[in-house]
């Protein structure tokens, strides 16, 4: 595996690949893998010929007082598990390298940033679409891998896709979950024992939001999510960001559940872990 720290670098190993006609996957990650992360790179070897992982704490996607000072890092447990994958490439630039000093450009996605998780922080979108343009420029893949764990950022990564005519394809790949449900995420690492535990209760939420409309023909959504709200309630250590029942095109509440609708939920674990999940209420 190559390690590289710099855009001339990376270009110039690339390049060599396209010349001799081979297919380049990018999976762009913050880094401290978890099975959710090397999902993506498995996804990602099955679709090209080289695997490109970028590992870098994108400050723009922080908004003031976040954890862009503690987010957690483990580059040399990074490097292990990326290698041990046979991932072919680690791009792992300085925040210089990436965001010079006379930087002023910012892509913003309208209409899918503004609710969720962009209400309670606006800068949050508008950081995720600029670094993963740039990446989309420095690595120019032919497919690029993003987790449906979050999901709104997935939908506005293939938004822009679209609307700036990247020659791309999005892969979506699904949540990975531990043995009780709860999705996998860098920010667990936060969680004491106490916390991990209560925690669960935002994939309990969801799930009985879709037991409800499965098999309990339960379509109001109104009611469906007092119950889940409920739940995540009765324990003391969470609170709700937000809790809804979204088109998944749009992203938009909806007042009954449809054809194309997913249960969104964020919390905040004793105020200072916030965690998100989603699930499709369909099969």
């Amino acid at each position: 595996m190559i390690i590289v720290d710099s855009v001339a670098a990376l270009r110039k190993r690339t390049a060599t690949w396209r010349r001799e006609e081979q297919s380049i996957a990018l999976v762009p990650t913050m880094g401290y893998f978890h099975e959710g992360h090397l999902c993506l790179m498995k996804r990602a070897a099955v679709l090209a010929d080289r695997v490109v992982v970028s590992l870098f704490v994108n400050p723009t996607q922080f908004g003031q007082g976040e954890d862009l000072d503690v987010y957690p890092r483990d580059f040399e447990g990074d490097c292990s598990k990326a290698r041990e994958l046979g991932v072919d490439m680690l791009f792992c630039p300085a925040r210089d390298k990436m965001y010079n000093p006379a930087h002023r450009t910012e892509i913003k996605v309208a209409g899918l940033t503004e609710r969720l998780c962009g209400a309670d922080r606006p800068v949050h979108f508008t950081g995720v679409a600029t670094v993963v343009v740039k990446l989309f420029n420095i690595v120019r893949p032919d497919y690029a891998c993003f987790g449906e764990k979050d999901f709104q950022q997935l939908r506005v990564i293939r938004q822009l896709v679209d609307d700036l005519n990247f020659d791309i394809s999005i892969e979506a790949v699904p949540i990975v979950r531990e043995p009780d449900g709860l999705a996998m995420s860098s920010r667990n690492a936060y969680l004491k024992d106490n916390e991990r535990e209560a925690a669960l209760v935002l994939y309990k939420s969801l799930n009985m939001i879709r037991e409800q409309v499965l098999r309990g023909g339960e379509r109001v959504s109104r009611i469906l999510l007092e119950q889940a709200r409920q739940l995540i309630e009765s324990r003391s250590e969470c609170e709700v960001d937000y809790l809804e029942i979204v088109d998944e095109l749009n992203l938009v509440a909806q007042p009954s559940v449809g054809e194309a609708c997913r249960a969104v939920g964020a919390i905040r674990v004793n105020g200072r872990i916030r965690l998100i999940d989603n699930m499709a209420l369909y099969t």
